[in-house]
């Protein structure tokens, strides 16, 4: 018996000798992880689920009038900068020379946004009077869900859209500021939204890159400023909030490492063929 199909022989289609299960093999292809490498890319949903929990958060206090617009602008700006300055010492503006980004288009780019923001923050404000509340807090939170469910936190999979996650977080914010008291407190919101999902995942994303550290301790920082601010507003919602963040940190990564162990992907001649060779000469 020959392993081909353009002879005859004297054997049935599914015919197999004693041989075939020689060449089995199992996961090849399976990668092993490290705990601690694990718990260091779950950073990311920790910082995006702590990003969700401020922002939530500062609403809850610009709605209850224990948060001015004017202190929550002046802080936000304040830490834009300061992020804006850090973000260029990371790599020494070599980031900015390869985009060909200059500052002077940063400035004119953020005075439009405000601009523009402002400008339509009484648009924003009555955007949805004719909508109750309750249908408000439903959408609201659907769009932050799908903001986390579809951020790119890294991984290379289809369900990944940034673009499809921001404006599902600025849906939200336009739709959580248009049920505050006045356009003022709109077009902070709507400001402040932008700074903390737009902006901050950037400069994270820089720290993780350069100088991981500084991720490390920006991101356990981070975490307890949003469960300090959710402790203020709810103690069991902080209490379940730390639950969560310490799942996802500590007790998913070691589950992940004890289930790669029970893998048992099987390879064999009996896989698909793979054409290796390279046949881009035949697409000229």
């Amino acid at each position: 018996w020959q392993k081909v199909l353009y002879k005859r022989q004297p054997f049935p289609d599914n015919y197999v000798d004693q041989r075939f299960l020689e060449e089995l093999r199992k996961n090849i292809h399976a990668r092993q992880y490290q705990y601690w490498a694990v718990v260091f890319e779950s950073g990311a949903v920790v910082q995006q689920l702590c990003s969700v929990c401020v922002f939530v958060v500062t609403w809850w206090y610009m709605d209850a009038g224990m948060l001015s617009p004017q202190g929550l602008f002046g802080a936000a700006l304040a830490s834009s900068l300061l992020g804006y300055v850090f973000f260029d010492a990371i790599d020494g503006g070599v980031g900015r020379r390869e985009s060909g980004r200059t500052r002077w288009a940063d400035l004119k780019s953020m005075l439009v946004f405000t601009a523009f923001t402002y400008g339509f923050s009484p648009v924003l404000k009555t955007l949805t009077e004719s909508i109750s509340t309750d249908t408000i807090y439903a959408m609201s939170a659907f769009m932050l869900l799908g903001h986390l469910i579809f951020f790119d936190y890294g991984a290379n999979a289809a369900i990944v859209s940034s673009t499809l996650s921001l404006n599902m977080a600025i849906f939200a914010s336009v739709c959580l500021a248009s049920r505050l008291p006045r356009s003022l407190h709109a077009f902070v919101m709507v400001t402040f939204a932008m700074q903390i999902f737009a902006l901050w995942p950037m400069l994270q994303k820089k720290l993780k890159a350069r100088t991981p550290r500084c991720y490390v301790g920006v991101t356990v920082l981070f975490a307890l400023a949003a469960l300090a601010g959710l402790a203020s507003v709810s103690s069991v919602g902080a209490v379940l909030f730390a639950s969560l963040l310490l799942s996802i940190s500590c007790l998913c990564p070691y589950c992940l490492i004890r289930l790669q162990q029970l893998k048992d992907n099987i390879h064999g001649p009996w896989d698909e063929a793979e054409i290796k060779e390279d046949l881009s000469r035949f697409l000229m």
